[in-house]
């Protein structure tokens, strides 16, 4: 028996897809049991040269010759974006068709909708690609956790943001000048906001959150802060203090409420997450049994990201031959309840720009004093250009609530010229 696969988009991930389908069959039919064939290809323009060869018939730029298509038993979709995908989905899934995805944004927004449609038609949804490109940690959450509960998952799960904060860390960059290099080389698109903002690392953490904590997470749940203001100066004044910086996405569960957020983290040298430099990405994920673990690979790329579709596929082909379809889906069953500011707590690093003159210090540790924040450390740091003092201060754990109140107090503050820069601080 062989189980005939179509597949939505043929673009880098997709043409990785045939590649592994087609260059590994021996492996597959050892691995499943049955024969896996790509029976046909969704494409905008069938006469375009492609780098994987076709036989006659197999690419089509109709999606019905797949959706409605009954000999196909497996859609894959590598288009990417929301619509027309969403639809493309729902309708095979109607058809009783399984679907093995690698559409973070799809995923994210509505996950929920497409898993519960699933279900009701016994239809599997697999997604692996969707996070962290070649790492498995979706399966990793869903499988190898379902034992233990996670408290905590914290990760670098953007390859571009990884590459420029890297890059300004060991060259002494710009921002500016490593974004336009990144772009160049194609790490970054021509409108990088997704990426730079913060936005594609929101939607990840969307799902890993909804798996490790089982609740529904939305994206509007997600607190995103982006790179753009991160400059070259909290990077070196970072490194003084023992402290590399990393856009981490952070999920955390404390007495059943959660708290997400993705945004620029000073990180202690000495975690392991600092250490995980280019377009590599990591996720660090704490159990309350098994402790810390960390899943470190590369984010992106046509074969790392097509080996964890054909991963799905080969899981979609077992369950079929086993008859299980469709039972093995992780619904989330919790009541979502979000963790107000005031339990939410970290370190924190703050960089500010004040009068150069007596009792200023004074009454900025008053502040902090006030607020029942304590410091670790404050150091004042020489900067010829600027004739303003430079203040850089890493308090002990508070509260985000406090250091809300704390920052409101300094822009009122005469002396405080500038809030430059304001960090959570991790490890």
């Amino acid at each position: 028996m062989t189980i005939k696969v179509g597949l939505l988009g043929l673009g880098t991930v997709g043409t990785g897809v045939v590649r592994i389908v087609e260059g590994h069959q021996e492996d597959l039919q050892r691995q499943t049991g049955l024969g896996i064939h790509i029976e046909k290809v969704l494409v905008q323009d069938v006469s375009k040269a492609r780098p994987v060869a076709f036989g006659d018939g197999v690419l089509t730029d109709k999606p019905a010759d797949i959706i409605a298509n009954p000999d196909i038993d497996v859609v894959i979709e590598v288009m990417g974006g929301i619509e027309p995908a969403k639809s493309y989905v729902l309708e095979a899934i109607s058809r009783g068709k399984h679907i093995v995805t690698a559409n973070k944004d799809l995923m994210a927004l509505h996950g929920e909708e497409i898993m519960t449609e699933a279900a009701a038609h016994g239809c599997d949804v697999f997604y692996e690609a969707s996070v962290a490109g070649g790492i498995p940690i979706i399966r990793t959450l869903t499988e190898s956790f379902s034992s233990d509960r996670i408290t905590k998952v914290m990760g670098i799960v953007n390859g571009t943001t990884n590459y420029i904060l890297t890059k300004m860390s060991k060259k002494g960059a710009a921002y500016e000048d490593v974004l336009r290099e990144a772009q160049q080389l194609g790490y970054a698109e021509a409108n990088p906001s997704s990426d730079v903002d913060g936005l594609d690392a929101a939607r990840k953490m969307t799902i890993l959150a909804t798996l490790a904590f089982r609740t529904n997470v939305d994206l509007t749940d997600v607190k995103v802060e982006g790179i753009r203001k991160v400059s070259k100066e909290d990077i070196a004044y970072g490194k003084r203090l023992g402290y590399e910086i990393k856009l981490l996405g952070i999920a955390e569960c404390q007495q059943d409420e959660i708290s997400v957020s993705v945004q620029p983290t000073m990180v202690k040298t000495t975690h392991p997450l600092a250490s995980v430099n280019g377009v590599f990405n990591a996720v660090y994920v704490y159990g309350e049994s098994v402790g810390e673990t960390m899943f470190y690979g590369p984010g992106a790329g046509e074969l790392p990201t097509a080996t964890s579709i054909v991963s799905d596929l080969v899981n979609v082909v077992k369950n079929l031959r086993m008859g299980v379809n469709g039972r093995t889906a992780t619904l989330a069953y919790k009541e979502k309840k979000l963790r107000p500011d005031s339990q939410i707590c970290s370190k924190f690093y703050i960089l500010l720009h004040v009068a150069d003159k007596a009792g200023v210090l004074a009454r900025i540790t008053q502040v902090f004093a006030d607020n029942e924040v304590s410091l670790e450390s404050v150091n004042q740091q020489p900067n010829p250009v600027n004739p303003m003092a430079e203040i850089i201060i890493i308090t002990h754990t508070a509260n985000q609530a406090a250091m809300n109140q704390v920052l409101d107090a300094f822009n009122k503050l005469d002396v405080v010229q500038e809030i430059k820069s304001v960090y959570r601080v991790e490890g």
